[in-house]
């Protein structure tokens, strides 16, 4: 392979894990604005399976080929986020140098199951915590962003009030139990039996086996359900006067239903996460203070990223499935 050529991971067309491939693709040209990052490792998110598969909540499955692509996937790398080493930079960039080490976070536009990814200097990149692995640190942003953005700008979650997290075991519901409680919440979390120690080990208070129930009525300040598990109405019930119910996953019924008024002060909120710099540079001082570790499943090479789409379309996966790039192995050095 030439040094204008690069390994990644293509999927061209809508199907099971088998649709990917890793072939040899032109690598990207910065601009004068942008940096060359080297990519350590990525991540296979729900996303990333949900995109592949056209696995949509109920109601977006045609919403969804217009916007990744009628007859096959228009952006055919899939990977929101990554870790990595800044490769070069683009004349006009003094904000990072070659052998920086960052973590960077394309979200919406993908493109990070590859060995480079070209980013804007000025976009949603910030310096990989020292605290983190590379592994670690690319798991930082999906789920920690949209924990973050549901709890802290849209729920606006306060200290002292109490959060139940509906599906705690995921890469967004082990981020929602560590980024509540550095907002000063107490936290309550659900997930099957097998995980009851794991939510427990991350902070919360109460782990509760959501094959016996989810939570009591009335006993919440924010309702946070990663999985679809609580239709509105049950959400609703376990929410005291003012409370916020936070879906994730909502499918099209439940979004029109964000609408409706739900009474005695209480809200419910849907739709996609906001995505910013702002956000990563939160993640990464959490990090390093030790409130937020994101939470590693597994790890696979490239090679084997149709093995991690398998394992992430289980959903039975504990935290973020990695994806580490052969261009250079991962370590957990900084």
């Amino acid at each position: 392979m030439t040094d204008q050529m690069m390994r990644a991971a293509i999927c061209d067309a809508y199907g099971p894990p088998a649709a990917i491939r890793v072939e040899s693709v032109a690598k990207p040209v910065p601009g004068p604005e942008d940096v060359l990052i080297r990519i350590h490792a990525s991540t296979v998110s729900s996303a990333d399976w949900r995109i592949r598969a056209l696995a949509m909540p109920k109601g977006f499955g045609a919403i969804a080929r217009l916007i990744f692509g009628f007859s096959r996937p228009r952006q055919p790398i899939f990977g929101t986020e990554l870790s990595g080493t800044i490769e070069a930079v683009g004349e006009k960039v003094s904000r990072f140098r070659a052998g920086d080490a960052v973590v960077a976070y394309p979200g919406g536009q993908q493109g990070c199951h590859a060995e480079y990814r070209v980013m804007p200097a000025e976009g949603r990149i910030v310096a990989k915590p020292a605290k983190l692995s590379f592994e670690e640190a690319a798991a930082l942003s999906f789920g920690g962003a949209t924990a973050l953005h549901y709890l802290r700008d849209a729920a606006k979650a306060q200290p002292g009030e109490r959060v139940l997290v509906i599906g705690g075991s995921g890469a967004v519901g082990t981020a929602a139990i560590q980024i509540a409680r550095a907002l000063g919440a107490a936290v309550d979390a659900t997930s099957s039996a097998a995980n009851i120690e794991l939510i427990r080990s991350l902070g919360a208070e109460r782990a509760i086996d959501y094959a016996i129930g989810q939570g009591a009525a009335a006993a919440y300040d924010i309702v946070f359900d990663t999985v679809g598990d609580a239709s509105v109405a049950e959400g609703l019930a376990m929410l005291k006067p003012g409370g916020r119910l936070v879906l994730i996953a909502a499918s099209l019924p439940q979004m029109l239903g964000t609408l409706i008024p739900a009474g005695q002060g209480r809200k419910v909120i849907a739709g996609p996460a906001k995505e910013s710099r702002e956000q990563l540079e939160a993640l990464a001082t959490m990090a390093e203070a030790g409130q937020f570790r994101p939470l590693i499943d597994s790890v696979f090479a490239l090679e084997a990223i149709a093995e991690a789409h398998t394992r992430v379309e289980t959903r039975r996966k504990r935290g973020s499935v990695v994806v580490t790039m052969p261009v250079l192995s991962a370590s957990s050095g900084s």
